[in-house]
């Protein structure tokens, strides 16, 4: 093997939260190859997103993850009360993206699969690719995808359709990639899944696994109590109402059988790397854009603030990372961009506002007090690692007519309630925690949410 500087490869699910991993202590799924990487290296099993202006989620988190800062940094689009903004999906070109920062420090880039941001920015970040997906979902067997383009248009008309599914679509060209690259030059390899998103589709013998009348229903599986804001988005409409416990107990079925997919291909390509003496040497990383309900709360979508869908996960694994760490520190998915300048020595841009992990990986404490993430204008939620609020909001602009949101506060104690099943908030014991927490949030507001700046946190 040469002396060159460690590779990274970035592998990235669509719909995945943290704790469907078995590894996290899901005692259900099976994703051995997630184990793997946990168990070689180290995870951070609080870290959330930083919040969406878009239903789909994943478009302003991906946005913060390649530039390393959060959504309202990250987008020329900074108006949370407007769903349909023209530059929606722009990443703001006065942000250097991850796949910029190490392209221009002599790093081959290849993207491999979802995007979901501006083309522009894509060409910006990779100087090369296969199988690119632009589009937010699809059918896992008719993938709309683009070879790369230098000129960065994409037309419609070269879009092809490969009768395969997402995950092995995906999966068979990064072998390609790793089989054929340049083994002299360093590479930035990022995998993006389109899978667990719905259609929830994978080959039988992966749903065998999961028998439906065997799937347990979560311990916080309810009809959720109020309107939290869009409760009739297309993600919540995927199940009928009121919930039915089969129906749930299908979805989850679904859910982890593409998990357990994914977890397999996932596998093949760790294999190539170690078949081509590169493991050792390579900077791997899985993560995912956001969490998912199916079923929790009584929600189905990411449009909340619960852990099930703010907490993601972030595993990182290779040169410099520590072997078999679990990290409980505060940390939000940006930080990966200056966790992986600073573990691979390279200069950090400027336009970076995230943290080194490097620092919390060495025994250090976290830099962050509190973790912050938003949907809309219609919910907020600060946590201190304990403690956590969620602020609702009633719906300010009548553009979005899916449900008009209320004002409500709760507050969850983590620690003893993981599941977030008991709501504190009115407890007399309770105000100087909603407290401190108001004002961290409201701290978090002033910095960059017009929307509701100097709005009361507490009611």
């Amino acid at each position: 093997m040469s002396n060159k500087r460690p590779n990274v490869l970035i592998m990235m699910a669509d719909d995945h939260r943290s704790q469907a991993i078995a590894a996290h202590g899901d005692l259900t799924v099976k994703t051995p190859n997630m184990d793997r990487l946990i168990r070689e290296g180290t995870t951070f099993t609080s870290n959330w997103h930083t919040g969406s202006y878009s239903p789909a989620v994943c478009i302003p988190t991906r946005a913060a993850l390649h530039t390393g800062t959060n959504v309202y940094q990250a987008s020329l689009h900074k108006d949370y009360r407007c769903r349909y903004h023209p530059s929606i999906g722009t990443i703001n070109p006065d942000r250097v993206t991850l796949g910029q920062t190490f392209r221009q420090q002599g790093y081959h880039t290849h993207f491999i699969g979802k995007w979901h941001n501006d083309k522009t920015s894509f060409n910006r970040s990779f100087c090369d690719g296969a199988q690119i997906f632009f589009g937010g979902m699809s059918d896992h067997y008719a993938v709309n995808a683009y070879d790369y383009d230098p000129t960065g248009l994409y037309d419609e008309s070269a879009a092809h359709i490969t009768p395969k599914h997402s995950t092995e679509l995906f999966t068979d060209a990064a072998l390609d990639f790793l089989n054929h690259h340049d083994a002299d030059k360093p590479f930035y390899l990022n995998v993006a899944f389109t899978s667990p998103h719905d259609p929830r589709q994978s080959p039988q013998a992966y749903q065998d696994m999961y028998p439906v009348s065997q799937m347990p229903l979560p311990e916080n599986f309810q009809q959720h109590p109020f309107d939290q804001g869009h409760n009739r988005i297309r993600d919540e409409e995927l199940a009928s109402f009121p919930r039915d416990e089969a129906e749930i107990r299908q979805h989850i079925s679904d859910y982890y059988a593409i998990i357990t997919h994914q977890d397999h291909h996932m596998g093949l390509i760790l294999d190539a790397l170690e078949k081509r003496g590169e493991l050792e040497n390579t900077l791997i990383v899985y993560t995912a854009d956001h969490g998912l309900a199916v079923g929790q709360h009584g929600l189905m979508g990411k449009q909340n603030m619960y852990e099930h869908s703010v907490r993601v996960p972030l595993i990182l694994r290779g040169p410099g990372v520590p072997q078999g760490l679990q990290s409980h520190a505060l940390t939000q998915t940006p930080d990966l961009y200056p966790t992986l300048i600073d573990l691979l020595g390279l200069q950090c841009p400027e336009t970076v506002t995230a943290n080194s992990l490097v620092p919390v990986m060495q025994g250090e404490p976290s830099s962050r007090s509190h973790q912050f993430s938003l949907y809309f204008e219609m919910q907020r939620s600060v946590c201190d690692g304990r403690y956590k609020l969620i602020r609702y909001y009633t719906q300010t602009n009548s553009e979005i007519d899916e449900s008009q949101g209320c004002d409500k506060i709760q507050l969850f104690d983590l620690q003893n309630d993981p599941l977030e099943i008991r709501d504190l908030s009115k407890e007399p014991q309770s105000l100087p925690i909603l407290t401190s927490l108001a004002q961290a949030l409201q701290t978090q507001m002033d910095q960059y949410d017009d929307a509701l700046k100097n709005v009361p946190i507490l009611i």
